[in-house]
């Protein structure tokens, strides 16, 4: 199967996977504070993997199928927003290794609030740029 039929087959939007995403991942957050075998933790943890791939696809057609100015100002909030993240994990790092942050404070699951406020800062630069 070529990949443009694979795409094809994908859901164009990525509203229902992202929902479905949302929902796995509440539940597995949820699951994965009880006393569960560490098996069954793990296929928890991977449940809301696949929902987000799904809704990363829709992500990716959606932005495809934009005009040009809109896909130039995706583009510059991801430059944006990537460099920021690297900017924000090398900085928790080095501060881990210099004081300890509390896992409970600072792990990677409080990192991915970040990624969206960086990406939305870099949709509102962009936009304001083309305004």
């Amino acid at each position: 199967m070529t990949q443009d039929r694979l795409l094809d087959r994908l859901p164009a939007s990525p509203l229902v996977p992202g929902i479905l995403w949302g929902l796995t991942y509440v539940g597995a957050r949820l699951a994965l504070e009880l006393d569960l075998p560490p098996r069954i933790r793990l296929i928890i943890a991977l449940g809301p993997v696949v929902p987000f791939m799904l809704a990363l696809a829709g992500v990716v057609r959606a932005i495809g199928a934009l005009d040009e100015l809109h896909r130039r100002v995706h583009l510059e909030a991801l430059a944006i927003a990537f460099p920021l993240t690297l900017l924000l994990i090398m900085t928790l790092g080095l501060l881990d290794l210099a004081v300890g942050l509390s896992p409970d404070d600072w792990s990677y699951r409080h990192i991915l609030p970040f990624l969206v406020i960086f990406y939305a800062f870099g949709l509102w630069r962009g936009w304001k740029r083309y305004q």
